[in-house]
């Protein structure tokens, strides 16, 4: 019987990362301390040698550019390898083999595992076979675990920035709450928080699951459910927009749900009185006219922040790596001495 993520332990060095049901109060903010140490070797400021050795297996059965290239910078700015694969059609998958053996074998080639498939559960079935941990890159409409991670460390800076916590926030959340694997992920995640109250706005058929509800409800926090994009910004600290997962979605959901023009745009936040307020999008963003996703009039606005979101990815990232892979920040600190990139030399 395959394993779901609630049967997997802890997250910690040498042990898989499924679901932000893995994580305590305690992991969460050793990985966002992490990530602050990870900071100049992100940015490029000095080289890192701490994974010396270390081969990264990247599959990815489903297509992704921010999630698979973030996951492989970041090992590679820790001094590790990569090996990667993309799509069924490039994988023994396209000749029958099973997820099982697939996982055995890749494993048995790799000191780690990141892995993207298109259905709910798979990546935990990846994860039963293998040999070394595995990171859960998305599987389907189920978690996205790591953009929650960035998700979260991004808005705690924007609000501190702001001179506000998560906790007690009011955070709007609009778009495809149904597929929209991302929301799942953060707002399981953001329960390790007190107080936080969420707007929540959708289309017909794309409302939030009754069991991602229950999960925040049972931790005291509140849901409100609104009729417009602008009714649930209004007052809200923070907008997190989604785009609508078509690929996930039968014809009848997609009539049903009647989408037409912006989820959100600059002048529903001009009416909502919501210009300064922070706004986050996981990426991609479709910026097709009638594409029903946050519009890119909104760009020039101060707390446009999702391009933070995605600079964060390599150090929220990085940080998961080396917690799997037990790896300290004195670690880190030592890998680092004396590394500092020679802006002169690199040029030749």
């Amino acid at each position: 019987m395959t394993r779901t993520p609630d049967d997997f332990p802890p997250f910690g060095p040498g042990r898989h990362l499924l679901s932000v049901q893995q994580l305590d109060r305690g992991m969460l903010d050793q990985i966002l301390e992490l990530a602050e140490v990870v900071d100049p070797i992100a940015s490029g400021t000095v080289r890192c040698t701490v994974l010396d050795g270390a081969v990264l297996g990247s599959l990815f059965f489903e297509p992704s550019t921010r999630t698979r290239l973030s996951f492989e910078s970041a090992f590679l700015r820790l001094g590790g390898e990569v090996t990667t694969t993309t799509g069924f059609t490039f994988s023994s998958m396209a000749k029958g083999e099973s997820i099982s053996d697939t996982s055995r074998v890749v494993s048995g080639y790799s000191d780690i595992m990141v892995v993207r498939h298109p259905d709910k559960g798979s990546v935990a079935e990846f994860a039963r076979a293998s040999v070394v941990p595995v990171i859960n890159a998305g599987d389907g409409a189920g978690e996205h675990p790591s953009q929650a991670l960035l998700d979260l460390y991004t808005l705690r800076r924007e609000l501190d920035r702001r001179g506000k916590s998560v906790d007690g926030a009011t955070i709007a959340i609009v778009g495809d709450l149904k597929y929209g694997r991302t929301v799942h992920s953060l707002m399981k995640l953001l329960t390790l928080f007190q107080g936080i109250t969420f707007r929540l706005f959708s289309p017909p058929s794309l409302e939030l699951p009754v069991e991602i509800e229950r999960y925040v409800v049972e931790r005291g926090h509140r849901i409100v459910e609104m009729g417009s994009a602008t009714e649930a910004v209004t007052g809200a600290d923070v907008v997190y927009a989604t785009r609508v997962q078509r690929e996930r979605m039968t014809e009848e959901v997609l009539s049903s749900a009647n989408m037409t023009g912006n989820l959100l745009n600059r002048a529903m936040l001009h009416e909502a009185g919501a210009e300064e307020i922070i706004i986050m999008h996981p990426l991609p963003r479709d910026s097709r006219m009638d594409s029903f996703d946050l519009s890119t009039d909104v760009d020039e606005l101060p707390g446009l922040s999702i391009f933070h979101q995605t600079d964060n990815g390599l150090r929220v990232r990085m940080a998961i790596f080396l917690v799997a892979m037990g790896c300290s920040a004195e670690a880190v600190r030592a890998a680092t001495k004396n590394q500092s990139w020679d802006a002169t030399l690199d040029w030749f």
